[in-house]
């Protein structure tokens, strides 16, 4: 059980790592199109921004609700092992921590329609 968990763990922190090295390959990365920021009447910088704001707002919505469903989630799984009548009152809540993924895509699209 431990070895499992410890294989898991290193997996996570190769994805991270890998994740970091992208990240930061990407953000010191020139603007490779200036095509799209010149059909949009928009700065550069301006695009950059905008690409940011929406990748910072799905990101930070997908940590929250991550956040939040593990908390649920663990709460609603001890309720249901003692009363599994409670099953579609504790899915609702699950549902509604998952909920908050959709509003920071939702953010998102409406960022990136504006840059459009």
């Amino acid at each position: 059980m431990k070895s499992s968990f410890r294989f898991i763990a290193a997996l996570a922190a190769i994805a991270l790592a890998l994740a970091a090295v992208a990240t930061a390959l990407l953000v010191a990365a020139p603007p490779a199109q200036a095509a799209p920021v010149a059909l949009a009447g928009l700065s550069a910088e301006s695009w950059s921004y905008g690409l940011l704001a929406a990748a910072i707002s799905t990101a930070l919505a997908a940590l929250g609700a991550g956040f939040a469903v593990g908390k649920v989630g663990t709460a609603a799984i001890g309720a249901l092992a003692e009363k599994p009548e409670l099953f579609g009152r504790l899915l609702i809540f699950v549902g509604l921590a998952e909920g908050i993924a959709i509003y920071g895509l939702i953010v998102s699209i409406l960022i990136l329609n504006r840059l459009a």
